[in-house]
């Protein structure tokens, strides 16, 4: 069964919490990170949790990411069909899973303030579902969906924050999306057991700005499984626990990108003519975010089962 554990300050220093029923039972272990944390199973997890629940909640405050450093932030891209669309891809014409990194710096916690760099004009958002590894690997392994929970030791929410004119006009991907606070992660760690993979394709994401639903998904329409993603990601990368994998996120981000038909004719313009039109194009776009926009964020099961907390971050310049 699922286990939601949640890490937040308590007297100003990190502690671990197992959250049932809006309620939070401290871990008395000596957990620094989350790879230490994931050498147990969530039945032995529940055996450490305190007896009596804390007399409050943390507040959002004291939140931090339950995802800690050392740890690789791996990413896919356009792996729902109608992001695809909306940034310029033709998902039948170009069948391949697109993969980047974030760079560890970036994980931030799940409330709090986005910070946009002062170079940086167009500062988008993506929700997406993290999957939380648990184990080592040192070659190119198959992952097949009867041994995914070897792999898979939890979910979480994540939120792909990108400054769109690095990532395009500088075609830095992993500079674009990696600046700090530009990784939210949690509130909640999920712990899966084996049975409870299933619910990997049974998670709504939902994404508001100001109150605006901006995304609304569900990962039963992931183009590229994690079975298939994880096997394909171990042939250029090691996995240790505590790292992550983004798995992509829904249609609605502010990115507008041409076309395919629009980009062949592009391709005949001067690079400064090209990116003359692609700024003309992204300041047209109210939904990029600005100063002092709130954001909240949540994914949580069909059945209601699993929920995996709410993000709720404002924006600062």
């Amino acid at each position: 069964m699922a286990l939601n554990i949640l890490r937040f300050l308590v007297d100003d220093q990190p502690r671990w919490g197992v959250s049932v029923s809006s309620k939070i039972y401290l871990l008395s272990l000596p957990c620094r990170q989350t790879a230490d944390l994931l050498q147990y199973t969530p039945d032995q997890l529940r055996t450490f949790a305190a007896s009596e629940p804390m007399p409050q909640m943390p507040k959002d405050e004291d939140l931090l990411s339950p995802i800690t450093q050392p740890c690789k932030v791996l990413c896919q891209g356009a792996n729902y069909r109608q992001h695809a669309l909306e940034s310029g891809m033709n998902p039948d014409a170009s069948p391949f899973n697109l993969f980047f990194t974030k760079s560890s710096a970036s994980i931030h916690t799940p409330s709090g303030a986005i910070i946009k760099p002062p170079h940086v004009e167009f500062l988008d958002y993506e929700i997406e579902l993290a999957l939380v590894l648990g184990k080592h690997t040192h070659q190119s392994v198959s992952i097949r969906d009867d041994n995914l929970h070897e792999y898979i030791a939890g979910i979480c929410l994540a939120n792909d924050i990108s400054a769109r004119d690095v990532q395009f006009q500088q075609s830095q991907f992993h500079k674009g999306k990696s600046y700090r606070s530009f990784c939210p992660l949690g509130p909640v760690l999920c712990l899966l057991d084996a049975e409870d993979m299933p619910y990997l394709y049974k998670m709504r994401l939902t994404l508001r700005v100001n109150g605006e639903i901006r995304q609304q998904d569900h990962t039963s329409n992931l183009i590229y499984k994690p079975a298939v993603t994880l096997s394909e990601f171990s042939q250029i990368c090691d996995f240790a626990p505590g790292d992550v994998l983004l798995t992509g996120t829904p249609a609605g981000c502010a990115l507008r990108l041409p076309s395919p038909g629009s980009q062949r004719w592009l391709g005949m313009l001067s690079t400064q003519q090209r990116w003359a039109l692609f700024m003309k194009m992204q300041r047209q776009r109210r939904e990029y975010l600005q100063e002092g926009d709130h954001i909240e964020s949540s994914i949580i099961s069909t059945d209601g089962t699993i929920d995996l907390g709410t993000q709720r971050h404002t924006v600062i310049f």
